[in-house]
């Protein structure tokens, strides 16, 4: 299934054309237009997926690298990277556009005049976790933020509070029409025959259901923030919506396109690659499937090194095949969904 739109999407080019807030008469209407520029920055250890947060305010909400447009911008891009060194000190390589967000209500981090803000928002893969010298900019495991995400030990236990939440939602419809779209929406984001690639889907549904501390925060509401073990730690603005957009992109992407490579070190073992890809998908994957499958994709070459294994025989060291990106269209690990009655790490 592919990945939905947000809310609000619409696509920027990447040039730093302003944008007067003017009518078709010429006239102003009085409000300012700004575009902002927010990165998802992801690195991948063995085991765990991190993203790139900032902790801001007097009260600490972390919120994504994010910085508006300027004049001094050639491009969008540019823009960003200058923003995210300047906060992170984190050089980008990998960088992709994913959205624009652009709902007319919303607002970004720290802004206080009256407008409307467009949100640029990037993915961006690094290869290694730098120290980012800034005492306010973290490295997070990013199921911090979905925590039912994680199926690599089974049904995750905040799977539970979440579906009771949600099988309210429909009867509170104000229709039955509406009733049936509800019921029919969570069918499919939260199917037994669970879809990875659904990240942006199951949060906009706990969105509008009440169930994510943000929406209550946008309604005038005091933000609960001591129920992140259930329903994920918050984020300022809608950065927890631009990170569930790309998260559910990477996932997407690595069955059809080599990204994964650009998170692995120059040589690496297939248990490596495997528990990097399993970390990024959230779902466990057969052993032997997996290395046949990149076989057969001719992904990795040997390097002719071998890594020392404790209690067992030294595992070869691969690296990145870049020929495939010759040889045919569309080289990546197209893996079988992952499912609700997933066996556990130990027998994979």
């Amino acid at each position: 299934m592919r990945l939905k739109q947000p809310r609000g999407f619409r696509r920027v080019e990447d040039s730093a054309a302003s944008i007067a807030p003017y009518g078709r008469d010429g006239r102003s209407r009085g409000a300012t237009l700004s575009i902002s520029l927010s990165a998802a920055i992801v690195t991948a250890t063995v085991d765990e997926p991190r993203v790139l947060t900032l902790r801001i305010g007097r009260e600490p909400i972390e919120a994504l690298p994010s910085g508006p447009l300027e004049v001094e911008h050639r491009t969008l891009e540019v823009g960003l990277r200058a923003w995210v060194e300047r906060q992170t000190r984190q050089s980008l390589g990998y960088v992709e556009q994913l959205y624009t967000f652009g709902d007319r209500d919303r607002m970004e981090t720290g802004e206080t005049r009256a407008g409307r803000t467009l949100t640029v928002a990037y993915l961006a893969l690094v290869r290694e976790a730098r120290s980012s010298g800034a005492t306010e900019a973290l490295w997070q495991n990013w199921y911090r933020f979905f925590p039912w995400e994680d199926w690599r030990s089974g049904r995750p236990a905040a799977l539970t509070p979440v579906e009771e939440g949600l099988r309210l939602w429909p009867a509170q419809a104000p229709t039955e029409a509406s009733r049936r779209l509800r019921e029919e929406r969570v069918g499919l984001a939260f199917a037994a025959s669970w879809n990875e690639e659904l990240v942006l889907e199951r949060y906009e549904l706990l969105y509008e259901a009440g169930l994510i501390p943000e929406r209550r925060r946008d309604l005038g509401s005091p933000m609960p923030l001591k129920n992140g073990l259930i329903f994920g730690v918050p984020m300022a603005a809608d950065h927890r919506r631009i990170l569930a957009t790309g998260i559910g992109r990477l996932r997407g992407k690595i069955k059809y396109r080599p990204v994964v490579f650009e998170l692995m070190p120059p040589a690496f073992t297939l248990l490596q690659l495997q528990r990097t890809v399993e970390a990024l998908s959230g779902v466990r994957l057969h052993k032997q499937n997996f290395r046949r499958l990149v076989e057969q994709q001719g992904l990795v070459e040997e390097t002719g090194g071998v890594r020392a294994a404790t209690g067992g025989r030294p595992a070869r060291l691969v690296r990145f095949r870049r020929e495939v990106l010759l040889e045919r269209p569309a080289p990546g690990l197209r893996l079988r969904a992952g499912r609700r009655s997933m066996t556990s790490p130990g027998t994979a």
